[in-house]
């Protein structure tokens, strides 16, 4: 099952004694197997669709972090400007993109990118079960385009079915606290509904 990761990865797949240290400990060890410049792991309760990124590693203070502080809703419009985050909700096959300013814009809003992550390269590796989103892990290059090789796209897609057990685990033991956060998110926005009459994004 774990042919083709690195030793360093596989270390810390069988060493880590919970998700929250699993994660911790991995993001680093994939950036520094695959050189890039950050990598960050999206988690996502998927029946209501609160989300946060709670593990980022980056490079270098150089390269921007991201982070949330709590589970929060996506912008219901978010699927519409973010392409691939639709194909994610759909359990498409995870995206490589080798370069944001020359790919596809039925794969990737090229606007959207760069006003909210500034990469040029990444992957964006779906995390999914049972049809499911449960999270994204994005490892990416800022600057310059990058060829990803067959052997490390193997590498994350491995992974991504390895650690999958972790994040649902990791999701549900937050799953009190992203339904009060969701009910919170609710009543906000009905309530600035009915006093401005605008929609919530």
């Amino acid at each position: 099952m774990l042919n083709h990761l690195p030793p360093s990865i596989v270390n810390v797949l069988n060493t880590s004694p919970n998700p929250n240290v699993l994660f911790k400990t991995l993001l680093p060890e994939v950036g520094a197997y695959l050189d890039c410049d950050r990598c960050f792991l999206y988690l996502r309760e998927p029946s209501s669709g609160i989300g946060k990124v709670p593990f980022c590693w980056v490079r270098n203070d150089n390269i921007p972090m991201v982070c949330d502080e709590g589970w929060k809703p996506n912008s219901p419009s978010l699927p519409d400007r973010d392409p691939m985050f639709a194909a994610a909700l759909r359990a498409e096959p995870s995206i490589i993109i080798e370069d944001v300013e020359t790919a596809s814009s039925d794969i990737l809003n090229k606007q959207f990118e760069r006003e909210n992550f500034g990469h040029r390269a990444l992957i964006h590796a779906h995390i999914c079960c049972e049809g499911q989103l449960w999270g994204v892990l994005q490892p990416s290059i800022f600057g310059r385009p990058r060829q990803w090789t067959q052997l490390e796209q193997a590498v994350i897609e491995q992974l991504v079915q390895v650690i999958t057990p972790s994040v649902v685990a990791y999701v549900t033991s937050y799953k009190p606290i992203v339904e009060d956060n969701f009910k919170s998110a609710f009543i906000d926005s009905t309530f600035i509904d009915n006093k401005e009459g605008i929609n919530i994004e």
